[in-house]
């Protein structure tokens, strides 16, 4: 089954339609506004592989090549490819909180989200 996208002139979101083949007829009207000024996105290809599948590739040492446990920026990568293995998508808040710890854990302060200095999280009585 073909997924098409489209982006909104009006309100600039992304709608999605599924069809039922590539010739099926598509009217597409953003699912957000109603507008009707949308233009067609190029997307990603998903390709489906089985748990076993994608437990196997992690299972692999060659998985592990490259990243360095005491640097921080290598280890984000390392999370950041595991996670796309999984085949699950955590969004750009995942790859956000990695990328804000790596800062912490070089220095930077991050974006806590708070106003006051981050929480010692290995404090006691949490």
């Amino acid at each position: 089954m073909p997924i098409y996208e489209y982006r909104c002139a009006a309100c600039g979101r992304k709608s999605t339609f599924v069809t039922l083949s590539v010739s099926a007829a598509l009217d597409p009207v953003c699912q957000h506004c109603g507008g009707k000024d949308v233009r067609k996105l190029v997307s990603r290809v998903a390709i489906l592989s089985s748990e076993d599948g994608r437990a196997d590739k992690l299972d692999d040492p060659s998985a592990l090549a490259g990243m360095d446990a005491s640097d921080p920026a290598s280890m984000a990568r390392w999370m950041k490819k595991m996670g796309k293995e999984m085949g699950d998508d955590a969004g750009p808040e995942f790859e956000q909180e990695i990328d804000r710890a790596v800062e912490e854990a070089e220095g930077g302060e991050g974006d806590t989200g708070e106003d006051g200095p981050p929480d010692d999280l290995g404090a006691a009585g949490d």
